[in-house]
């Protein structure tokens, strides 16, 4: 939690990020996926200063253990002093005690923002599904909460100005706002209409033109001038030299000796591996997007 202290921004976990979303098409299939369309809504989770807080943070707690399908899981939430925004017991179940930072007292609003995060690391912990080290597996829960509907409450907790400053979870505001895109292009929901904060509103906008730019990235056919003409040239020069820095495709030759284009699924990075012959449509596997190419 960075509280009046400097924020990170950009993309520093970026390849983190899209290895967890492969990760939760693997584990939860696209079928679970789909059944998240509807994300978590600003009235189920709102929170006034004259809610009791005990009551109001158990409630939203079952809100969230609701959206997350958790129907046998019981949160107790409790308050303490401590340096992080918050932290579960990760234990066998049902009951999982979950202690907020004391801020959450006074900063009522952004108790959902919170048990988001720590509700996720149930989610996850039941899933069996995990990133090794700390850092990598926190970056896996704020994506997961995020790509499945509670994460815009992550991002509207991001306040700064030049006096203070309020950011939770392990994400930078624009990687955010990236994994907030993402899941908009996949459903068609626009979360921005949510965002109390202005400056959520515009890490969102920085994220969705970088998850824009995932769909143009040769070989697809929505790829730019620029792109296709550095397409063609590598693929000329295919496979003798190593992948070029700054590309995400990659060539090899298959079994007859013919040539090979892979590259990662815009949708779920899980990579695709086609023919070089052309105009090709690829459908991925794993998240069923279909795909239009020229390779």
């Amino acid at each position: 939690m960075a509280n009046d202290g400097p924020v990170e921004h950009g993309y520093p976990h970026l390849e983190t990020v899209r290895a967890a979303i492969t990760a939760l098409y693997k584990r939860l299939s696209y079928d679970t996926i789909q059944t998240f369309a509807t994300s978590v809504v600003p009235a189920d989770v709102a929170f006034c200063d004259t809610d009791d807080l005990y009551l109001g943070a158990q409630r939203v707690a079952r809100e969230l253990v609701r959206h997350y399908r958790l129907p046998d899981a019981r949160l107790i939430v409790s308050f303490r002093e401590m340096r992080h925004a918050a932290n579960v017991e990760l234990a066998a179940g049902p009951e999982y005690f979950v202690e907020l930072n004391d801020r959450f007292r006074t900063h009522r609003r952004d108790i959902g923002a919170a048990l988001a995060h720590e509700v996720m690391h149930v989610y996850l912990h039941r899933l069996d599904l995990s990133f090794p080290g700390v850092r990598d597996n926190e970056i896996l829960t704020d994506t997961a909460a995020t790509y499945l509907g509670a994460g815009w409450l992550l991002l509207d907790a991001y306040r700064e100005d030049r006096a203070s400053s309020q950011k939770l979870g392990y994400l930078t505001p624009e990687e955010f706002g990236y994994v907030l895109a993402k899941r908009a292009l996949v459903f068609g929901e626009d979360p921005s209409v949510w965002f109390t904060s202005p400056q959520a509103y515009t890490a969102y906008v920085k994220g969705m033109e970088l998850a824009r730019r995932d769909e143009q990235q040769p070989p697809l056919t929505a790829a730019g001038w620029a792109g296709r003409r550095r397409y063609a040239r590598d693929r000329r020069h295919a496979p003798a030299g190593p992948p070029q820095p700054g590309v995400r495709y990659s060539f090899t030759p298959d079994g007859g000796g013919r040539l090979r284009v892979s590259f990662p699924c815009p949708t779920c990075h899980q990579r695709i591996r086609v023919p070089v012959r052309g105009r090709v449509r690829a459908r991925c596997a794993l998240c069923r997007s279909v795909l239009e190419c020229d390779t």
